[in-house]
């Protein structure tokens, strides 16, 4: 029987993880297809339950289901449940449903990817304490990151990440983080801003960041947002938002299939949808 898998959000219409993995199937030869299916908030349980009647081997979610399909599922990896939100469904051998989170492993890994596996004493700053911030700290300690410092408009949210993390981890300001910036090698960019609908294009100033640092930013569509393209001009290396989410789909696809697919049988394609180039 073919196989099928999803991504379940609300809205769905702007998600490029169809064209990722229907490629990543294509090129594999793979009898599989992957849908985009939209799935309002109050309707979350009963498609859950569709979906395994009609025999799902998997699937992504988005927005806003993250934590609410929690209480669904039948099981949790650790990090998942550490972090408190799921993106990735795996159906099991015994029928039943287990919980991933892949964000923040697939940031890790699109930064390693960038600029190597060896930065990690350098000292990091996280800009933003929501939920992809709270997954790629978690991420970040885990694969032995320790060094991290946490800004946030909100110093307590960031605070309160930093208190769960198996690391001594920093809470600083916007402007605390602004005027110890170049101090930071590597920086991370984890809010809305620079989205192409953000009301805000910089969550701080750059103006003493360091010509050395690596700045990373989420987000991937525009593909170089206003964050990056200062980093750029001042000298810094900058890791766009786009290897994240390719690996961040690579795990789950590795979850399904037990393959980890190339990132670059699907970069071309995604950065011909973007409009950009790498």
């Amino acid at each position: 029987m073919k196989k099928w898998y999803a991504v379940i959000g609300n809205p769905i219409e702007h998600s490029l993880s169809p064209l990722m993995h229907n490629t990543w199937m294509t090129v594999e030869e793979r009898d599989a297809a992957y849908l985009p299916l939209h799935v309002l908030p109050e309707n979350l349980e009963q498609a859950f339950t569709g979906m395994k009647v009609l025999g799902i081997s998997g699937f992504n979610i988005t927005i806003p289901h993250k934590e609410t399909i929690l209480p669904l599922l039948d099981e949790l990896d650790p990090l998942a449940k550490k972090m408190g939100a799921v993106n990735t469904v795996v159906r099991l051998e015994n029928g039943q449903y287990k919980g991933y989170n892949t964000d923040g492993l697939g940031f890790v890994k699109s930064l390693e990817d960038a600029v190597g596996t060896q930065h990690k004493n350098k000292r990091l700053l996280i800009i933003g304490a929501g939920g992809a911030s709270r997954g790629i700290c978690f991420a970040l300690v885990q694969e032995g990151y320790t060094n991290i410092a946490i800004a946030n408009r909100t110093v307590s949210k960031a605070q309160a990440i930093c208190n769960e993390l198996d690391t001594n981890a920093e809470a600083l300001s916007l402007d605390e983080a602004a005027t110890q910036l170049g101090e930071f090698d590597i920086i991370v960019q984890t809010t809305s801003a620079g989205l192409n609908h953000s009301e805000f294009a910089l969550p701080l100033s750059l103006e003493n960041l360091s010509k050395t640092a690596i700045v990373a930013d989420i987000v991937y569509n525009p593909l170089m947002t206003p964050f990056l393209a200062q980093s750029k001009e001042k000298g810094a290396t900058v890791v766009t938002g786009l290897g994240m989410f390719i690996h961040q789909g690579a795990l789950a696809y590795s979850y399904w299939t037990d393959v980890y697919p190339k990132a670059a049988v699907v970069e071309d394609v995604l950065l011909a949808n973007l409009g950009g180039n790498k």
